[in-house]
């Protein structure tokens, strides 16, 4: 019987296939980043956190009466950015920079109390180093001064958080929060930081209302000028922080929920801080149920994925999917 057409044609397009190609298996589906190209912010976020830390100190220092001297401040900072020069040669950075050791330190001096300098030093030290020391997937694991104040605290009887220096009261808590808020918003992480004290304030006024409290007692809670500079200036550190918001949302509630834990049940001071240094190491569990940019402070995004960003496409075969090597290309 003679070949039908169709098989003629099928035989004439098989022979028209290279040869390796008919045995190349399947193509990979792989997830891609195609990251749209947004344009830089004019200046880095860590420079208005600096410039707000800076005021801050200037005015706990000069206004406040802050138990913490002149020569504690230069060693701290000097601590922080010694650290870091010497973390940036260790892991061969292309350059030094020294903005996030200024936020480490400054923070450390508005936070931290000790009763000798040295501590406030190895407090520098331990926050700066635990960033080029504990990292997975290119994140930090802690944030740096929520490590550094809670290892010192932990390991010293001479080394205390002192919320009231801060006082409690509305004009504090403006001045904190008008600040904060403008920091949180060029770092967009504003959603981490609204989420844990939305949180954590639901937390005080139910028990208020469940132990028969007046609303003025939560309300006095939630003015604290430690609170608020937790708030806005540690838990929104982006870089310790989930990359997709909705992580973000769910990571504030659970920081705020541990907090509660260690202030009304553990009967502990400074529940926030010991929340946090507790829950860090769920972020990279969070980063991979909830998938989205790693954040880069030249480019300052909420880091979510929207429809068209990541996508799936086909790849010729296994050497375009070595170590990731291929431009826009992740391990799946």
């Amino acid at each position: 019987m003679a070949p039908s057409g169709q098989g003629r044609a099928a035989r004439v397009a098989l022979r028209a296939i290279p040869g390796p190609a008919r045995n190349t298996p399947p193509p990979r589906r792989v997830r891609v980043d195609t990251m749209r190209t947004i344009p830089p912010s004019r200046l880095d976020p860590r420079l208005y956190q600096i410039a707000c830390l800076g005021a801050l100190l200037l005015y706990g220092v000069g206004w406040r009466s802050f138990d913490v001297s002149p020569a504690q401040i230069v060693l701290t900072l000097g601590a922080a950015v010694a650290a870091q020069a010497v973390g940036s040669r260790w892991a061969g950075l292309p350059a030094f920079d020294a903005k996030s050791a200024l936020i480490s330190g400054l923070s450390l001096c508005l936070l931290l109390r000790v009763d000798a300098s040295w501590l406030a030093a190895a407090a520098a030290l331990v926050a700066v180093g635990s960033k080029f020391l504990l990292r997975w997937n290119g994140k930090h694991v802690f944030n740096p001064t929520n490590l550094g104040v809670a290892a010192v605290v932990a390991l010293s009887d001479r080394a205390w958080v002192s919320p009231a220096q801060w006082g409690a009261g509305p004009t504090i808590a403006f001045l904190v929060a008008c600040l904060g808020g403008m920091v949180v918003n060029r770092a967009a992480r504003s959603d981490v930081t609204y989420a844990f004290l939305g949180s954590y304030a639901a937390i005080l006024f139910g028990r208020a209302a469940w132990i028969g409290q007046p609303w003025s007692v939560p309300l006095h809670q939630l003015e604290s000028g430690s609170l608020l500079l937790f708030s806005f200036f540690m838990i929104s550190d982006p870089k310790t922080t989930p990359n997709a918001r909705a992580a973000r949302v769910l990571f504030g509630a659970l920081v705020a929920a541990g907090a509660a834990f260690v202030a009304f049940v553990l009967f502990k001071p400074s529940g926030p801080i010991w929340s946090l240094v507790a829950l860090s190491p769920m972020v990279p569990l969070l980063d991979r149920f909830f998938p989205g940019r790693r954040y880069e402070w030249t480019r300052p995004t909420a880091g979510n994925l929207s429809k068209g960003d990541i996508h799936e496409t086909m790849v010729a075969g296994p050497r375009a999917l070595a170590g990731g090597r291929a431009l826009g290309v992740e391990r799946a």
